[in-house]
């Protein structure tokens, strides 16, 4: 059954979506995270699977399966589409690995070309970056952004269940090097990867690649693990030591950073201390002593779903039956977002 349209603000016609929430997310930054697969060739153990179930739960019980898959290739391109034409700017590519998806070429070429204020990145663990290097080169990705939360064997092992070794993740990051026009990192501060955090900032900043320092988001997946949540403070007075050009940014959505440039190369820190930035109905969730980012993202998943929170599917909207008309899913989108930002979804 289509979404009924609402009145969605004082003075706006009967019979029309306002778009201004949604226009309002992008121009603050906001993400479209699009999940190819929850499947990962990695069980790391704090993984949220951008809302659906995580790779190590399936793994420790095989009853405890993902979404069914719904989506094709034709699928990813319209939605992707239309969000775009919408106003919507960063795109992201996740899973689970997206690499391990038969949907991450297909989807990847047929990518309209970014406009200039436009981006695309691939999240990836970096174990698949080398096999699939040269129809990578291809596509019109902007970046690419390696999850490297480990530096060693023995932290790989113990994150993430990995045993290839950090020689193959490391690897990845130089095929991406090789082909791409950018390269990030992001790391997951965590106990397990202390004592490694200056040697991946240095390893970064050889290479002049940007990270993100990331301090942990409990999710309700990783509550049995929260011990190993370790404060961003000691990566903080590490990096006061190579620059004094920081600043703050509490703009946009989701979670305030500190912004360091150690030689021209930017590393932020996601740090809990700077805040969070909620709307709308946020202020009154049963869910929101739980959550640390705010809305910042819309998640689609590989089911045909989207969703404006992470920890809350009762907000999740089917997109499938918008598909052959761009404007008629943009317009839905745009009264989900309306509806969820002043509380009344």
């Amino acid at each position: 059954m289509p979404i009924p349209l609402r009145l969605s603000s004082p003075g706006h016609p009967v019979g029309e979506v306002d778009f201004t929430a949604l226009r309002n997310f992008a121009a603050l930054r906001g993400q479209l995270r699009v999940s190819f697969t929850p499947h990962c060739n990695a069980l790391c153990w704090f993984c949220h699977n951008e809302g659906d179930v995580p790779p190590p739960e399936t793994h420790r019980d095989r009853s405890n399966k993902p979404r069914e898959r719904k989506f094709d290739a034709s699928a990813y391109v319209k939605t992707i589409a239309g969000l775009m034409d919408a106003g919507l700017k960063r795109v992201y590519f996740t899973g689970g690995e997206p690499l391990l998806s038969r949907w991450a070429r297909p989807v990847l070429e047929q990518l309209p070309r970014s406009a200039p204020d436009s981006s695309y990145t691939l999240i990836t663990n970096g174990l698949l970056v080398r096999r699939n290097q040269a129809w990578l080169a291809g596509t019109p990705l902007d970046k690419v952004k390696v999850s490297l939360h480990y530096f060693s064997d023995e932290s790989l092992m113990e994150i993430a269940r990995v045993p290839h070794g950090i020689g193959a993740i490391l690897d990845g990051i130089e095929a991406a090097r090789e082909v791409l026009p950018r390269v990030e990192l992001n790391t997951l501060l965590q106990r397990q990867n202390q004592h490694e955090i200056a040697a991946i900032l240095d390893y970064a900043l050889e290479r002049r690649m940007p990270v993100q320092l990331i301090e942990l988001v409990d999710t309700g997946f990783n509550s049995q693990h929260t011990d190993a949540a370790v404060s961003a403070d000691d990566a903080i007075r590490y990096l006061r030591t190579l620059t004094s050009d920081e600043h703050t940014e509490i703009v946009g959505v989701g979670q305030g950073r500190r912004v360091f440039r150690v030689d021209g190369i930017e590393i932020d820190v996601i740090h809990r201390d700077l805040g969070r930035h909620h709307v709308g109905q946020c202020g009154t969730c049963p869910l929101r002593s739980q959550c640390v980012e705010g809305f910042w993202a819309l998640r689609v998943d590989h089911g045909g779903g989207l969703q404006p929170c992470l920890l809350r599917d009762d907000l999740r909207m089917d997109l499938r039956e918008h598909l052959d008309d761009p404007h008629a899913l943009a317009t839905a989108v745009a009264h989900h977002i309306t509806a969820f930002t002043e509380g009344t979804l």
